[in-house]
């Protein structure tokens, strides 16, 4: 037992190891960790409400231009709303997107592979034909048509994202699942008796954490890509949410006459995407079995 021990403990220490030693994750990983501060502490941080209207500073450009007021640090919209504010406010609806849409997809992916690559046959077949089925459609169409019928709403967002996506995460853990349905451990463990349910939980989930903890990451950043297309085009969240798909369909109208309306919230985005794409790909490189005993 104290062997095993040993050995769990010399995974881990080496599996961190090589966390700490990967830019990648530690880049993705603080961004991510910013945004999240930001999204928890935003009524403090943020200099301003972000729904107030002051209509005689519509327009403003930020505080270090010319016209600029310190009041409104990246100006104001065409309503005189602080567009700091909103920016950080908006971090709230894209980061609970992203998170409550991967834990969906994540669950009801992982769940429908684990039955694919436990029994095979031909539950295998009918998943592996509805996948390929659902693959088929455009996901941004089948999320603004699944808008339309929904209505608009943070929930319905979600929900709309987790039916759309669900089929990344199965059909990338199925062949992974597969392979560790044929080791000795998983096959002893059916000899013995073990129910289904404990040798899918049990045996076999433990080796795809890794592989899903990755893939929940990219998740994050797809599903706040998807949320902002559906708030632009105003299938997203009410009028009285702020989201940043929405900044940048309030900032089209008037970037002719102030560009600095449009650049926050599409930089929000592309820092965001790109902090979960670097978290992602860190972790795959530092949690890979076979990555990590290339270095030993």
């Amino acid at each position: 037992m104290s062997t095993l021990a040993l050995q769990s403990s010399g995974r881990w220490r080496q599996t961190a190891r090589a966390l700490l030693n990967s830019p990648k994750t530690m880049t993705g990983g603080a961004i991510v960790l910013a945004l999240v501060l930001v999204a928890i502490f935003a009524p403090w941080i943020a200099p301003n409400d972000p729904l107030s209207q002051d209509l005689l500073s519509p327009l403003l450009p930020p505080a270090w231009m010319a016209d600029g007021l310190a009041k409104y640090p990246l100006g104001t919209d065409s309503l005189g709303r602080c567009v700091l504010s909103r920016l950080i406010f908006g971090s709230r609806v894209a980061l609970w997107v992203g998170l409550c849409s991967a834990v969906g997809t994540m669950l009801l992916g992982c769940a429908l592979a684990l039955l694919a690559s436990y029994f095979g046959g031909k539950i295998d077949r009918a998943i592996g034909y509805l996948v390929d089925l659902w693959m088929s459609f455009p996901p941004v169409v089948l999320s603004l048509i699944l808008m339309v019928g929904l209505g608009p709403g943070v929930g319905n967002v979600i929900l709309s994202v987790i039916v759309v996506d669900w089929t990344r995460f199965c059909r990338v853990v199925r062949p992974e699942a597969l392979v560790i349905r044929r080791r000795d451990y998983v096959i002893a463990a059916r000899l013995m008796g073990f129910s289904h349910l404990r040798i899918m939980l049990r045996e076999m989930l433990p080796g795809l954490v890794p592989l899903i903890i990755t893939l929940f990451s990219l998740e994050m950043g797809v599903a706040i890509v998807v949320e902002a297309i559906l708030s632009f085009v105003g299938l997203s969240v009410p009028a009285n949410t702020v989201a940043w798909g929405v900044m940048i369909a309030d900032a089209r109208g008037v970037m002719q006459e102030n560009i600095w309306n449009l650049i926050p919230p599409v930089l929000g985005i592309v820092i965001t995407v790109l902090g979960f794409n670097l978290l992602s790909d860190g972790l795959r490189q530092a949690l890979d079995p076979r990555a990590n005993s290339s270095r030993v």
